[in-house]
Parts: C-alpha cells; structure tokens; sequence
C-alpha cells in the first residue's frame, strides 16, 4: 500500500516531506482520468529527480459546503493503494472541515501547498478550482506558482466516446447496475470490501455456506445477485485470491423477515474453511439477475445452484 499521511491542521505548518511533484484532487474511484493526471505526475517526477505526492481530503468537501456525500468507489485506503501502483509514493489527507473550507485561496497554497507540502510542480485537472468558495481557479494558481517557485500542468480530461471519465459516470453506472460501464469508467471491476461476520448460517443447511459482509464503505449496486472474483486481505493490505463466486445483495426475501436488513452474502467456489473476521475485496465481474422469492428453500437451492453455474461462465472457470 502506498505511504497514507494525515495533515493535523492544528500543528503549525512546515515541511513534511522533500520537495515532490504533487498532484491535487478527491480521486474517489481512481478511474482511467484519474490515472492519466497520475501517471503524468510520475513521469514528471521522474524527470526532476523529485517524490510523486498526492493531497486529497477526508471527508468529500462536498459534505461540509453542504451539497450531500456523494457514495463512495473506493476508501482512502484503497485509493492509496491503487495510486501507488500508478507510482505515487506519498498519499497526504487534509481533514476537510469547515474552518478549512473558509481558507482564501492564496492560504491553501502558501500553507499547505508549499509550505508543508514542498511541491515544485503542481499537475492538476483543467476544471481545478481551490480555496474558499472555490474562489481559486488555473489563473490564480499560476500566478502563486510565479511566486513562491512552483510549476503548475495542467492535464486535459481523459475521455472515450461517451465522454469524460468521472467518478459522477462511474457511480451513475454503478446505480444502473451497468457493470461493463462501471468497468470502463474505473479501469477495472467495481469493488465491495468488508469483514465477515456471522449470518443466520442458513446457507450452509441447503449446502451454499456464505460470507456475509458488514459493513460494507463502497456504493452498492441494485439488489440482485453478481457473478464476483474474491480476494482476502491482510493486515498490510495484501491481496490472496480466493477464487470466483456468487453474490447476493439484497434484503432475502425468501428467509429474511419484512422489513429486514440488506446483507452482501457470498458463495465462494470450491472453499472450504473459516472466513470469520477476515477482510474480503469483491470484484462484481457481472449482474446475473435481480434479486426475488421462492417458494421456500429446495427453489432456492436450485436456483443458487443455477445462478453458480452461470457465475462460473461469466469468470470463465
């Protein structure tokens, strides 16, 4: 996993780091954008004998301006790791609060940006704004950059045929249950991370034991179920493949009670041990069908049986 730093906004500001190529933004999702602004950071990095850094913010400053949480792609920690994988050494997350998002946009530079951050160069999307009231836009930042000696490049958004790449188009795709789009946007399947904790174990008497997880951080798709690859992750965030399985997300109308709670359940394939209190990462690789009731438990065996079948040819295993 990458370096993930927290900037305690009550210390007083001085450097935290050597002098580095920082790049700015939420990166919620990590998508193919995101990846195209990162990747010509470490190769400017590279260039300039300098560290390639990043400085996002915790919560979304979305949800203290008042404009609500967008749901979440990916937690921070799985951000910085995906960012390191795309070179970047040094994850920095500012607490957004409300006295920081009041900052002028000459302080967010001056104080963070250079001061504790030592960046010189600053690569950042052609929609960057900063500062309060996103007071701050490319001109300003050019013109600090002139003065305290820092660059700053600016890097088009990447795009395909149906348009910019955006975690806003990610997460509308996610809520479509249209994974293939997902995946086009992200660079890769979208993920449900979480620990297993016990269920009602229901499963294992029809012979489908699964691996129910809570709580799950990402954004879920519409209840049904989900052909998945699953991997189990250490405490240094390591990732071991379990294999592929099947995924119900969903509220059980078949055992549950009404009005119960939604669970993420999964069959893993050809396992067999204890997952209690391990993490898992789910990779939703396909929708198979929306979740619905049976007649009582020998239909859902059967149809669990079937939609394994059908995962498997979707995996391809």
């Amino acid at each position: 996993m990458g370096a993930l730093h927290l900037i305690d906004d009550l210390a007083p500001p001085s450097p935290a780091g050597a002098p580095c190529v920082l790049v700015i933004g939420n990166f919620d999702g990590v998508h193919r954008g995101h990846a195209a602004v990162l990747s010509e950071a470490v190769a400017v990095a590279a260039e300039r004998s300098l560290r390639t850094s990043v400085l996002t913010f915790d919560p979304h400053p979305a949800t203290v301006v008042g404009l609500g949480a967008p749901a979440v792609l990916t937690t921070m920690e799985r951000r910085a790791q995906l960012m390191a994988d795309l070179g970047v050494e040094t994850v920095w997350v500012r607490r957004f609060d409300a006295p920081f998002a009041g900052w002028a946009p000459t302080r967010f530079v001056e104080e963070l940006v250079t001061g504790t951050l030592a960046a010189r160069v600053v690569v950042v999307g052609d929609n960057f704004r900063f500062g309060a009231k996103r007071g701050g836009d490319l001109a300003a930042l050019r013109s600090l950059g002139e003065q305290l000696g820092f660059e700053v490049r600016v890097h088009a958004i990447a795009s395909d045929a149906r348009g910019p790449y955006s975690s806003t188009r990610a997460r509308e795709a996610i809520a479509a249950g249209d994974l293939d789009e997902a995946a086009q946007v992200l660079g890769r399947a979208h993920e449900l991370s979480g620990t297993v904790v016990k269920g009602d174990q229901r499963g294992r008497t029809i012979g489908f034991p699964t691996a129910n997880l809570d709580p799950v951080p990402e954004m879920l798709p519409p209840d049904g179920v989900y052909a998945v690859r699953v991997e189990q992750i250490d405490e240094d965030g390591a990732a071991r493949s379990l294999g592929g399985g099947v995924t119900n997300i969903g509220l059980r109308p078949t055992v549950a009670e009404r009005g119960g709670r939604r669970t993420i359940e999964t069959f893993v394939f050809d396992f067999d041990g204890d997952l209690y209190g391990s993490r898992l990462r789910l990779h939703l690789v396909g929708r198979l069908r929306a979740e619905k009731k049976f007649a009582g438990l020998a239909e859902l065996r059967a149809q669990i049986a079937a939609d394994s079948a059908a995962a498997r040819g979707k995996l391809g295993i």
